[in-house]
């Protein structure tokens, strides 16, 4: 399912979604967490960013793991099988940081839902920020190092 459509290997197809969604998450994540107005509009859209970021990026690890047995098995090894191992690191780690996002925004949105000022309380709204800004700065973070680890592998030298 995650190996090839049509001859290409599905990772190259399907890393952009999890490129795209979770820095959008991200953002989400910090609009949401610190302008309590916006809250109202942003929900719908912090729910659907929650669930398909960490899909997209489940699917571009799977993918990903995929292309790589490939590659292994028509032999490649030695330094660039290091750096795909390399790549690989940082791409679980996204997926997990991108979960762990996903979860703190939906319980967020779902706890400030029926709210009528759309708040928790003050130390909740707090707590929730905190860690909602800090898993998100780590999100774009792994993104980045992901989509650079992956770039040096293949364009690199």
């Amino acid at each position: 399912m995650f190996d090839q459509i049509n001859g290409l290997p599905v990772h190259a197809l399907v890393l952009h979604a999890a490129v795209v969604f979770v820095p959008l998450l991200a953002l989400a994540a910090i609009v949401y967490a610190l302008v309590p107005r916006w809250r109202s509009k942003l929900g719908w859209a912090a729910i659907f960013l929650a669930v398909v970021a960490p899909l997209s990026t489940y699917a571009a690890v799977a993918s990903g793991g995929k292309l790589r047995d490939r590659l292994a098995g028509m032999g490649m090894q030695g330094e660039a099988m290091e750096k795909i191992d390399d790549h690989m690191g940082y791409g679980q780690l996204t997926l997990w940081v991108a979960l762990a996002l996903g979860v703190v925004t939906l319980v967020m949105v779902i706890l400030t839902l029926r709210r009528p000022a759309r708040r928790l309380p003050l130390v909740g709204d707090i707590a929730f920020a905190v860690v909602m800004i800090a898993l998100a700065a780590a999100s774009g973070y792994f993104v980045f190092k992901t989509g650079d680890t992956g770039a040096q592998a293949v364009w690199g030298s």
